[in-house]
């Protein structure tokens, strides 16, 4: 039972990298064998018949009708029509286990019978009306989110999505600062609206629209960053920003205690209490973004930030909350909160009573079913058997995270660091075949 409740939790992410004597003859080797079903553990679910589109229809009217920017993964795109806990279904009734859970969202595995409840109870009755009117789901999912926090972060602000969460948070730290001046980490990402691209540290993910104010500072990557696990080292760059790229004084600091998209770096120890003490000198605020490190998934802590012993000023937060619906939060101080009040602050959608009411049946799964716990046994259990296939595969360069947020990342030379990026392909469709 504790596999079943929890694995849906993973969030591995594989990396590019290389391997020594056969990165190549791996990849003939793997391109080359023939497909062998694993065997899957007994499951008590059965999806029912699917007689809608098939895969092939279905991407003709995406490439059709959908923006030219959605991609999918796999040469032969997965057609899932079902999912239950840890275990997605295609077309054809097979059954695969979820070790991505919709990036990093789906929290308490796919269609909890909690949640779906608490979503179809709420939506019988009211799904959408408005925050200018009274409804308890926003109240009572308000305070639960609230007891999590430590010391004053007690106010909370429903978005949609982490990208509105960020791009919150953001301008709520410039209001109260009077500053303009952000800093946030290389390799970050932090959403894809203006504000959010442009502390957002990935060429692959930043247009070239106007993206001002925001410096970026070394990350403090603990595998191929020049000061190794040294957090106190990477930090004298934040302070540098600040005494030389800046007017002295900033707005914000923004990053991720686990960076997701950049490939579960974990940032290096004594990295943020030396920071958040330097921002803070220099009148800024420091926001935590927990979007795909919050919710107990890390295992050791509910939120990322927690592991490095501090307390932001700003936190915000999405996917895993609401388990697949569109919600996300930024929860700060009373006195940080206040600043929305110089003019009428507003969001049509965010915090309506469906999307709260499932973000409340989360919070109760999480304690419910001992999810933190789980994640914390079961993660390290799986970080150290992905650790020790290291002795057998040159192509493994790293494992890192922590809890359920888990990365190996793919070399072809383990002194380089190169990565692997073809054979990484390789096994990520090889994946879809034996999962």
């Amino acid at each position: 039972m504790m596999m079943r409740r929890v694995i849906s939790r993973a969030a591995i992410s594989f990396k590019p990298s290389r391997f020594h004597r056969s990165q190549s003859s791996l990849s003939r080797t793997l391109a080359d064998e023939e497909p062998v079903l694993p065997q899957m553990p007994p499951f008590d679910y059965t999806p029912p018949p699917y007689t809608g589109p098939t895969a092939e229809e279905i991407l003709s009217k995406r490439h059709k009708f959908l923006s030219p920017a959605v991609f999918h993964f796999f040469n032969k795109p997965l057609n899932l029509v079902d999912g239950k806990m840890q275990y997605l279904f295609d077309e054809n009734g097979r059954r695969y286990l979820d070790a991505f859970g919709g990036i990093a969202t789906v929290g308490c595995g796919h269609c909890h019978p909690d949640v779906v409840d608490a979503i179809v109870n709420q939506t019988k009755r009211l799904q959408h009306s408005t925050i200018l009117y009274l409804n308890p789901a926003i109240a009572e999912f308000a305070e639960a989110l609230a007891s999590k926090f430590p010391g004053d972060l007690k106010v909370v602000f429903f978005t949609n999505s982490g990208t509105e969460a960020n791009e919150l948070a953001l301008m709520m730290a410039r209001l109260y600062t009077g500053c303009h001046d952000v800093i946030s980490i290389r390799n970050g990402y932090h959403g894809n609206a203006a504000g959010t691209m442009g502390v957002t540290s990935q060429s692959n993910y930043k247009f070239n629209v106007v993206q001002t104010g925001v410096h970026h500072a070394q990350n403090p990557d603990q595998y191929r960053g020049v000061f190794g696990s040294d957090g106190l080292k990477y930090a004298r760059d934040v302070s540098d920003i600040i005494t030389y790229g800046t007017s002295g004084r900033v707005a914000a600091f923004i990053a991720e205690a686990i960076q997701g998209v950049g490939g579960i770096m974990e940032l290096a120890p004594g990295y943020l209490p030396a920071v958040y003490d330097a921002v803070r000198n220099a009148g800024g605020l420091c926001i935590a973004d927990e979007v795909q490190s919050g919710l107990a998934r890390t295992g050791s802590h509910f939120w990322g930030f927690e592991a490095h012993g501090v307390v932001p000023d700003i936190v915000t937060m999405a996917k895993a909350i609401g388990n697949g619906v569109p919600l996300g939060a930024v929860v700060t101080t009373p006195g940080i909160a206040k600043v929305l009040t110089q003019r009428n602050y507003f969001n049509t959608f965010g915090g309506n009573p469906m999307c709260t009411a499932a973000g409340l049946a989360v919070l109760k799964v999480i304690e419910k079913e001992n999810l933190q716990s789980n994640a914390l046994v079961v993660g390290s259990y799986l970080k150290e058997r992905l650790a020790s296939m290291m002795g057998k595969y040159e192509l493994i360069g790293d494992v890192r995270g922590r809890g359920l947020m888990l990365g190996v990342e793919f070399v072809t030379d383990r002194g380089m660091k190169t990565p692997a990026k073809a054979e990484t392909v390789c096994v990520m469709e090889k994946m879809k075949v034996k999962l």
